[in-house]
Order: structure tokens, then sequence, then C-alpha cells
């Protein structure tokens, strides 16, 4: 039996913030015959926070599920109080392990933690590497369903002849350290490559001025789109060779998957979920995080070596294939429906 659904989570694609997956994932389940309630597409921090208690007050406790996305941040306190509700209405809800640093946050907030992951009918971890940081602290009721995308929609493009033309896409946040993009467009072009990068996501904190100030005042050769639509920057992705994901903290990041799926070769910082992603030199490079030296050599690796970055181009497109919601989808109808 389809329960209804009640999902929870930051849905502010409209709001000029990126898709996240209470929009994707929503959308899915709703083509599957569930029925999908979401909460919340408030702006403002403190509405959408009430928006969430209403829904979860309000929602029918019979044959309710609530999924809620569950990040390391401030976002968390959203999940903490859901989950307390949730507990009070004995609804069952099941919180989806989104944020990279959670297993800071494991540590940093116990007792928030227990109650909110161990009160849960079931831990869903899109990666291996939050299953066994959460099963390290104890935790048992944890299942693996990895992030998701529709495979059709990303058009493998192979790229024989690699230039150093450099795709960034997230949101401008520290953690995930744009600057450093920065850095390894710089080192590039000081090796003599004609190098160029194309930023693309929204303004979350300072790291945006710092990035656009330091490009204008070092003349370099940087393009900030803004935050675009999925199909805008796919489309934009086939005037680039090469992704770079040069983040601090990550899960498993659907940003990278997308990259994979279009044929992009990846360097990515060896960091949280991506050593589950990114099998080295089969599929993408790793390089330690903040560390701008390393980075640019890997990205030359593939310039220099352009066979190698088509092998792992094909190898990525395989791998994300075990991604495509028509093989995951079973795995949450399977666990949404008992």
């Amino acid at each position: 039996m389809k329960r209804n659904l009640l999902y929870i989570g930051n849905k502010l694609s409209k709001k000029g913030s990126t898709v996240t997956s209470i929009e994707t994932l929503g959308n899915f389940l709703q083509t599957e015959g569930f029925k999908v309630t979401t909460a919340s597409s408030k702006k403002n921090k403190v509405f959408r926070l009430l928006d969430m208690v209403w829904n979860t007050l309000k929602c029918p406790k019979k044959n309710t599920v609530v999924l809620i996305d569950t990040y390391s941040t401030q976002n968390f306190y959203y999940a903490v109080l859901v989950a307390w509700l949730c507990r009070f209405r004995t609804i069952s809800y099941i919180p989806i392990l989104r944020g990279g640093n959670l297993p800071t946050r494991l540590q940093n907030s116990p007792d928030k933690s227990k109650a909110l992951f161990k009160g849960a009918y079931i831990n869903v971890a899109p990666s291996h590497y939050l299953m066994e940081a959460f099963k390290k602290r104890g935790f048992t009721n944890l299942i693996h369903i990895p992030n998701t995308l529709q495979l059709e929609n990303y058009p493998f493009l192979l790229r024989k002849n690699i230039q150093p033309k450099l795709l960034w896409v997230r949101s401008f946040s520290e953690i995930y350290n744009p600057l450093l993009a920065l850095d390894v467009l710089t080192l590039l072009r000081s090796k003599g490559y004609d190098a160029t990068l194309t930023m693309v996501g929204p303004s979350k904190d300072t790291t945006f001025e710092q990035c656009t100030t330091r490009a204008k005042k070092e003349n370099l050769p940087v393009t900030f789109t803004g935050m675009l639509t999925k199909e805008a920057w796919i489309s934009l992705s086939e005037a680039h060779d090469i992704f770079i994901n040069t983040t601090n903290f990550d899960n498993t990041p659907v940003s990278v998957m997308e990259a994979m799926a279009l044929g992009l070769p990846v360097v990515s910082t060896n960091v949280g979920g991506l050593p589950y992603l990114i099998e080295e030199t089969i599929n993408g490079l790793l390089v330690p995080p903040e560390n701008a030296e390393i980075f640019s050599e890997a990205v030359e690796q593939l310039l220099i070596n352009p066979k190698d970055a088509t092998a792992m181009a094909r190898a990525a497109r395989e791998k994300v294939a075990q991604f495509d919601w028509h093989v995951v989808k079973q795995q949450w109808i399977s666990l949404l429906s008992q």
C-alpha cells in the first residue's frame, strides 16, 4: 500500500537557490503514484520553519510518512524539531542524510542526534560514506538508497580533444571553496595553458563577491552565470571539457553525478562521499582539499593524456547509470509501501 508523504526540505529553486532533492525526488515519487505534500518554499527561514511545523501538525496520522532532508548546518535544527513533532504525534518519519558534515554533527550534538536518528522509522543514507559514519556511532536503522537522476535527460558527449575549458557548478558557499577554482585557473594559466573557467550557481555568502572581485582585479577569464535552470547548464556544459569540484565537505553531490553523466571528465577533492562515487583514475581524479597545486596537476594530467580522459568519461557514464531513477525507484517504492 502506497502511503501519503509529507516531504520536509528547502524547496527554494524559485527563490534563487539551486534545485534540491525535495523537488527532484519528490516529483519522482509523485509520478510513481504517491501523494506528496512538500514544505517549504518560504524564503524567510522563520516562515519556512513555521510552514514545516504547520504541515507536520496538520498531516493525517494514518497512512502517512514524513521524509526529512537532513543537513549538518543550521537546517539540522529544522529536522530535529520536525522529528520531535512526528514522535509526539506517533507518525513515522525518515531522515534522508544529505549533509556531508553530518559525522561532525553527530559528535557535536549527540543528544539531539540520538533523538532524531534513533527515533526514526529508518534513516536513508544516499552514500556509503554516511552509512559507515552512522554505523560507527552505533546507529543500526539505516538503509542505503543513492541519489538519483533521470539519465535520459543527460546527453552523453565524448570529448576527444580535451581543452582547459573548466566548468564549476555549485552554490557559492565557503564549504564548497569556490576560491580554489580560481587558484587552479591561475596556476594553469601561469603554466602557459589558455584556460578558462565558468562558474554556475547562486550566491550564499561572501565567497561570491570574493570570487568576482578577484577575477576582475586579476583579469581572469571567468564567467559567472548565476543560477541556471538544469536545462540551461546542461546546454552550457557542451562548451566545456573538464568539470572541477572544489568542496571541503560533501556527501554524494548530484552536480558531480550529472557531470559524469554528461561525459565531462571530473577532478574533485577527495572528501566525504566523493571517494565512494569516483574511483581514482578509473572514472575521475581525486585530489586533496585546499591544494591548488595538486589540483592543477590533475587537470594537466587530463590535458596531456586525452585518451585517459575519454576512458574515464566513458567509465563515469557507466557508473552513474546505476543511479538512474528507473534503477533506484524500486528501493523507494518498496520502503514507502510497507
